[in-house]
This record gives structure tokens, C-alpha cells and sequence, in this order.
């Protein structure tokens, strides 16, 4: 339960309708009880058994209540009957029962009515809550998680934490105060009889119990394992290509269909588990009436202690117990589901975020004079990725990293952007440590175009404007112009309003990369990093856009990192790496007049 106090907080923006809620959940227990003991007086009236009172009783005291009640009601019988007859005594009679159980169901309606707000708002606040920390983690957090897990999480598992809220108010409210006034009726009848009934209601209680053990444990395991098949779905429908490319469905249909029946044979047990829970608690109840009608039958028809109509109403009130208790019983399984449900939830909303703004981070910072990297250490695992690594970009130079995969290139250009933070050394703009500077402020400064086109399912206009979301239509056309894409988008039938498909799957890979470059050109920043940004274009594509990046890189700091050296051959500084190091460092012309790793990898590259 401690999970589900952790969830508290999402209640209180709609604690209005909770205190709501209760209030009506209170009217509810109250006229549920007052439902069965207004039979007493109706049957009473039927079969001729009002003791008959003609003195007006009066009230003397709380302590003397149900004496009055009781005289007062009967006075009210023997009055009515005498001026008016049998049955318009037995018409109110009617009348009243059905009032009261007219007002019973209008304040469970309203009870309902309320929590549907609550319940809907803590859905709507902890996916909203969810999702902005899942955009907030660093990169290494989904490096570790499958995507589906948490997929799974905000969706399946968060639907099941608000689920189970309703089973707590039923649990702490509705249910409880049903039975508890319900016992005080059934005291109220019967002192001797009810007493009685407490001896087997702790049994009753035991045996349900036995049924909920181990529920939360089994629940806890279905979750992750739908988690695993959606995370299969994602892969899958993300790599068709590929799977279908290598005749693989079979393989993958068949890792598909052993989550899927993992999670079958836990969903059977656990609903097994709860759909046992309610025949149960009726078995047990009906043990409790049966012995209730043996004891009881003998107070009236021998022992002559109680009256039949109080009888009767006793019996509807013992069975009054039974229906809260049943959704007790099934509440409690929902609550250990819920519970399991919020530690998955919680796992990701307490997730520790390291690479996160400081108190006082400078939130305004322009780029003056240079980047520098000093004596940086890294690594995403065990070894080490960059090792005492140091460079200097002067503000308007154009700074290539090249060298074979694995040697640390793209980590340059995740760490000046902070998806991952060094673990020795610093980087400073501006003789700032970019820890120092507010996370926006640091990105705001730099435009990326990445060796992969992530593109959204949507227009090419709103993927485009993500940089600068007032941008206007003209200002996206010029940087359409600039990235060489505005030939093919000119030609589509919405022009800049066609929507691309999921992740841009309605383009060519070389589209898909113009696209990206033109988000960088309209975002205009001051320093930009292309990660192999003309890596997915054709020959000629690629002359045009290495074109329109060497107009746009002017008076600009850029830091390419590039596969294909042709592309760099302009670029003020060329850096060679090597295993995390700089083995080489100079321009074009220096470094082929050195003859040494830059000028074999251009040769490789030529022979190619």
C-alpha cells in the first residue's frame, strides 16, 4: 500500500470531487440500511401485527430513541388506520419504501458521478506526468528499458493504478459504512442474534483472504511480460523491412507467441484468483444466513424473543452484508493489482534524471568566442569511448571529426549537446561549463542534423517548424530552398502541408535527410552539429545540399562529423580519431602532405 500513497498527490487537484464522493457514499450506507428496516412496519401493517397505540409518545432523550421510534410508529399505524383504514395505512407504508430506495440508488448515482471525475483527471494527470518525464530521462535511461516496457507503463499500467482508486474509496468508504450501519440495525433488532452471527464473520473473512495471496507478485510478472510482447510489436512493425527482407516472420511470430501465451497463462491464474473471490464470499455468506435462519427461527417460533417482521427485515439486512463484502473481497484484489501497477508507474516517475538544469543556471547566454573540450573522459559502459580527449572550435570555424566506427565522433556531438554528460573533464562555451547553463539555453544554441532522419508522423511544415514554431510559411520555403528540398516538396499535392507518414515513410531516404537539414537551416543557430548529414543522399543530391551546408556553415561554428571525406575537404579544421583520441589535426592540404591516417583513409576512400 505504501505505492499507492505515493499516488496521493495526483488526488488532490480533484479532492472536491473525492469529499463528494464520501458524502454520497455516507447517504448511500444510510438509506441502504433504513431500505430494509422500513419493511418492518409495511409487514407489520400486512399481517396485522402493529401493537396498537392511541397515546402520542414523547421524545426524552437519545438514549430512549429506538423506544420512541418504535411507539411513535405504532401510534402513527393505529391513527392512520382507525381515520382512514387498512389501505391507506398500506399505501404511506409502500410509499415510504419505495422513497427510500429511490433516494438509495439517486445517491449511489451520484456517488458514481463524481468519482467517474476523479478518476479520469488521476488518468489524465499521471500519463500527462508519465510522458513529460519519459521526454525529460537522458538517453541512457532507454538504452537500458525496451520502448514497449514503457509504452506499457503509461498506458496499460497507469490505467490500472486509477482503476484500482475506485476499489480503495469503495474499500475505505462506501462498503464499510454500508456494513456498519447495517450491523447497527441488526443490533438494534437483535442483540442476542447478531452477536451470534460475529462468531462466523472472522472465518467467513479468513478463507477470502487465502484466495488474494500472492496476487500482487503474479500481477506484477503479467505486466512485464506485456511489456515484452508490445516491445516486440514496436521492434517489429518498426524493422518490417528487415524482417520480411530475411524471411524472418516465422521467427519472430513465434517470440510473439510465447510472450502472448506467458501472459496467458498468468492472466488465467490471476483472473482465476478473482473470479473466485466472489462465489466465495457468497458461499461463506450463505453459511452465515443459513445458520442465521436455524438460530433465529427458533427465536420466534419457540422462544417467542422476536417478532416475525423483525425477522424477516433481519434476514434482508444479514444479506445487506453480503454484497459489500463480495466487492470488499474483489476490491482488495484490484488494490493489490493497483499496487502493482504503481510501483511500475513509479519506477519511471522517481526515476533519478542526472543530466537535469542547476537552480541557477545562466538562462541566457550568447556565443562569442569559442567551444572548448578539455582532457574528457567517457564511457557508456565499461571502457572508455573518448580518453583525454581536448580541442578548441573558434567561433566561425568549420571543424570535421573523421575516423573509423567506434572511434567517438557521435559521442562528441551527444555530449556538447547533453544527452550524456562526461564523466571527467568539461566542455566550455565561452569559458562557461555547459553544465552551468540552463539545458534549453545550451540546445536553443545548436541546430542537429543526425546521421539517422528522424522525422514525426506529421506535415512536413510541422516537422520542419519544431526549431521555430511561429516560423512562417515563407521562411520554411527559404530553408526548403537552402536544404535543396523544395524541388520535390513543390511538386506534392499539399505542397508543405503533406503529411510525411510514420517516421517520413511516405519519402525517400535522400527526402527524408533534406527534410532534417531544412529543420536545422530555419532553427538558424549558432552552432551546428551534422552528424554524417549527407549520409542517405544520391551523388547529385549531395553536391546540391554540400552546397547549400558550406552557404549556410558560413560565419557559423560547425562541427561536422563525416563518413565521406569529400564532403569535408573545405573545412578549417580536420580532426582524425582514432579509439577516443586525436591522432591527427590540420587542414586538408596539412594533413595529405603528412601522409598519415587522414591521407590513407582519403586513398581507401578514392579507390572506392
Amino acid at each position: 500500500m505504501s505505492n499507492i500513497k505515493k499516488i496521493l498527490p495526483f488526488i488532490y487537484p480533484y479532492k472536491k470531487y473525492a469529499y463528494l464522493n464520501i458524502f454520497f457514499n455516507v447517504l448511500y450506507a444510510l438509506f441502504s440500511t433504513l431500505s430494509f428496516m422500513s419493511l418492518i412496519p409495511m409487514i407489520q401493517v400486512l399481517f396485522d401485527q402493529t401493537k396498537q397505540n392511541t397515546i402520542k409518545p414523547t421524545y426524552t432523550g437519545i438514549w430512549e430513541f429506538k423506544q420512541f421510534a418504535e411507539d411513535f410508529l405504532s401510534y402513527y399505524v393505529t391513527t392512520t388506520t382507525a381515520n382512514y383504514g387498512v389501505g391507506y395505512t398500506l399505501s404511506i407504508m409502500v410509499g415510504v419504501v419505495i422513497s427510500i430506495f429511490l433516494l438509495k440508488n439517486i445517491c449511489d448515482y451520484f456517488a458514481m458521478f463524481f468519482i467517474t471525475f476523479l478518476r479520469n483527471g488521476i488518468l489524465r494527470d499521471m500519463r500527462n506526468a508519465m510522458y513529460k518525464k519519459t521526454l525529460e530521462l537522458p538517453l541512457s535511461f532507454f538504452s537500458e528499458k525496451r520502448k514497449g516496457d514503457v509504452i506499457a507503463r503509461i498506458s496499460a499500467d497507469v490505467n490500472e493504478v486509477q482503476t484500482s482508486f475506485l476499489a480503495i474509496l469503495e474499500l475505505i468508504v462506501k462498503e464499510p459504512l454500508t456494513i456498519v450501519f447495517t450491523i447497527i440495525a441488526m443490533l438494534t433488532i437483535s442483540t442476542k442474534l447478531t452477536l451470534f452471527v460475529f462468531i462466523f464473520i472472522p472465518l467467513s473473512g479468513y478463507v477470502i483472504s487465502l484466495i488474494g495471496k500472492q496476487l500482487k507478485r503474479q500481477s506484477t510478472k503479467a505486466q512485464q511480460e506485456q511489456g515484452n510482447f508490445l516491445s516486440t510489436i514496436e521492434e517489429t512493425i518498426g524493422g518490417l523491412k528487415v524482417v520480411k527482407g530475411y524471411n524472418s516472420e516465422n521467427y519472430f511470430n513465434g517470440i510473439f507467441q510465447e510472450s502472448t501465451q506467458r501472459f496467458f497463462k498468468l492472466s488465467n491464474s490471476i483472473g482465476n484468483r478473482q473470479n473466485l473471490a466472489s462465489p466465495a464470499s457468497e458461499f461463506m455468506g450463505i453459511m452465515v444466513i443459513s445458520i442465521l435462519l436455524w438460530y433465529g427461527g427458533q427465536m420466534v417460533l419457540i422462544d417467542k424473543t422476536l417478532n416475525g417482521a423483525a425477522f424477516i427485515a433481519y434476514m434482508g439486512l444479514a444479506y445487506n452484508i453480503l454484497t459489500p463484502a463480495k466487492s470488499i473481497s474483489k476490491a482488495s484484489y484490484g488494490v493489490k493489482r493497483g499496487d502493482a501497477a504503481a510501483e511500475r508507474v513509479l519506477e519511471i516517475l522517481h526515476q533519478e534524471n542526472p543530466i537535469t538544469s542547476k537552480i541557477d543556471a545562466i538562462e541566457k547566454i550568447d556565443f562569442i568566442d569559442s567551444i572548448v573540450i578539455e582532457n574528457i573522459n567517457f564511457k557508456y559502459e565499461e571502457e572508455n569511448v573518448l580518453k583525454d580527449f581536448s580541442l578548441t572550435i573558434k567561433k566561425g570555424q568549420t571543424v570535421a571529426l573523421v575516423g573509423q566506427s567506434g572511434s567517438g565522433k557521435s559521442t562528441i556531438a551527444n555530449l556538447l549537446t547533453r544527452f550524456y554528460d562526461v564523466h571527467e573533464g568539461a566542455i566550455k562555451i565561452d569559458n562557461i561549463d555547459i553544465k552551468d547553463i540552463h539545458l534549453q539555453s545550451l540546445r536553443g544554441l545548436m541546430g542537429l542534423v543526425t546521421q539517422d532522419s528522424i522525422l514525426f508522423n506529421d506535415t512536413i511544415k510541422a516537422n520542419i517548424s519544431l526549431g521555430k514554431l511561429d516560423a512562417t510559411d515563407e521562411e520554411i520555403l527559404v530553408a526548403l530552398k537552402i536544404a535543396n528540398a523544395y524541388e520535390f516538396v513543390k511538386d506534392l499535392p499539399l505542397g508543405i502541408m503533406t503529411n510525411i507518414g510514420d517516421s517520413g515513410n511516405k519519402l525517400s531516404g535522400g527526402q527524408k535527410q533534406r527534410l532534417s537539414i531544412a529543420r536545422a537551416v530555419l532553427k538558424n543557430p549558432p552552432i551546428m552539429i551534422l552528424d554524417e548529414a549527407t549520409s542517405a543522399l544520391d551523388t547529385e543530391s549531395e553536391k546540391f545540399v554540400q552546397v547549400a551546408l558550406e552557404n549556410m556553415m558560413q560565419n557559423r561554428t560547425s562541427i561536422v562529423i563525416a563518413h565521406r571525406l569529400s564532403t569535408i575537404q573545405k573545412a578549417d579544421v580536420i580532426v582524425v580519431m582514432q579509439k577516443g583520441k586525436i591522432v591527427e589535426q590540420g587542414s586538408h592540404e596539412e594533413l595529405i602532405n603528412h601522409n598519415g591516417m587522414y591521407n590513407k583513409l582519403v586513398t581507401m576512400q578514392s579507390f572506392e
